[in-house]
């Protein structure tokens, strides 16, 4: 079955894809062994670098696969069986690197905090002094539960210990700054699909070179083929062989370079501001409605507001009403906050005016709150958007209006 028109992503991933990549997913087919890909992809890695601020002479690479795949093949190269990860877990996403550590034949500890509260530094640091762990792998923003760990403060604390530092950046990279040199982060992953608005299906990671001395120095095979860093290196190498390794989706590569590049033009910087006006508009118009943030400041993450509904709310049939009669996609909960919160994505191209001022409109009806709009529109105005673009936005909730009534 076709799907049967389009929906406003307003979830915490996928987004809503960049008109400059889904403009690249048209590009030419070519091959993967073909100079130009090789020319095109030249470019991925120096924009990886700067995206990351990474060391400029950092291993920087797509891996073909989900941010998943770029936390999988992160720990499966830094690691061999028997050695020691210590994960900071504070949600689902924490947790998956444990698992993923214990399948790959790691000592695994973990430091956890409660969902909705971020990693304590003087617990991780009371951790890695007990526990001697050559890798410690903690996730910057926990899609989860809309925490913003303390990064500085936690890597600063891995940095004094000495070991490895992995960073799952994937709600963060692209949409706020990311310092990976000055933080002494070692390995960082993200998706292609959340802060940079391109199609799922690409890891963009950054690979320090005090990893890949490390990578380079293993004893034993890395333990899986596909996501092995040293083999794939010789084809991302401009002074490398240019080897074959893998057939890498070459559409996906046009379009994740095209927002890659689109996220650089804008400026991080300008990015972040955007996306916290835009949050700041969300809550001061859901606030007397009874919605209230899960996570207090200054660990709130401005890329997934995590909301909790007014008491009393049935708020799956509120989300399934958003889906149904509005063309609307909201996420809830996920894993310990599944059926307690809302998570709304303010990454990349989900994260504006427009979009969330036609939630505001679905969510007046539904929830009997006419002030709604007008509540959202007057925070936001001025701060987030000029005239120009909030009568294109208007414009365009009118279009989509008359789409769905003639369709219906």
């Amino acid at each position: 079955m076709r799907p049967t028109g389009p929906v406003l992503l307003l979830t915490p991933g996928p987004t809503p894809i960049h008109p400059r990549a889904l403009a690249a997913m048209q590009w030419p087919m070519r091959g993967h062994m073909d100079p130009e890909v090789f020319a095109y992809n030249d470019g991925i890695v120096r924009d990886l670098r700067s995206l990351y601020g990474a060391e400029p002479d950092a291993f920087a690479a797509l891996l073909a696969g989900t941010g998943s795949l770029g936390m999988e093949a992160g720990l499966a190269n830094l690691l061999q069986p028997g050695e020691r990860l210590l994960v900071a877990s504070n949600g689902v996403f924490g947790d998956r690197m444990a698992s993923m550590g214990r399948r790959l034949g790691a000592e695994v500890r973990v430091v956890t905090a409660e969902p909705g509260a971020p990693i304590d530094p003087q617990d991780l640091r009371r951790a890695t002094e007990a526990f001697d762990p050559k890798v410690v792998a903690l996730v910057h923003g926990e899609t989860s539960t809309g925490v913003l760990n303390p990064m500085t403060e936690l890597a600063a604390v891995v940095r004094a210990h000495g070991a490895l530092l992995s960073v799952d950046a994937v709600t963060t990279v692209g949409m706020m700054p990311f310092a990976m040199e000055e933080l002494g982060v070692d390995y960082a992953y993200t998706g292609s699909q959340k802060c940079l608005s391109a199609p799922p299906g690409l890891a963009p990671v950054a690979v320090g070179r005090r990893a890949m001395e490390a990578i380079d120095a293993r004893t034993e095979p890395v333990t899986t083929w596909y996501a092995d860093l040293p083999s794939m290196r010789a084809y991302w190498d401009p002074d490398g062989a240019r080897a074959y390794h893998h057939t890498i989706p070459v559409q996906l590569h046009w379009a994740t370079g095209e927002a890659i590049r689109a996220a650089l033009e804008e400026g991080i910087e300008v990015r972040e501001a955007r996306v916290r006006r835009l949050g700041a508009a969300v809550l001061a118009a859901l606030g007397p409605e009874g919605f209230r943030p899960y996570v207090a400041e200054p660990h709130r993450l401005p890329t997934v507001l995590a909301l909790l509904p007014p008491a009393g709310l049935d708020e799956a049939r509120i989300r399934r009403a958003l889906r149904e009669a509005h063309a609307i996609s909201v996420t809830g909960g996920l894993g310990p906050t599944a059926g307690r919160i809302w998570r709304l994505g303010l990454m990349g191209e989900n994260a504006r005016y427009g979009h969330y001022l036609r939630l505001m409109r679905a969510l007046a009806q539904l929830l009997d709150a006419p002030a709604l709009p007008d509540r959202f529109a007057e925070v936001a105005r001025g701060t987030v958007v000029d005239a120009a673009e909030a009568e294109a936005a208007e414009a365009e909730i009118e279009q989509e209006t008359v789409r769905r009534a003639v369709a219906s």
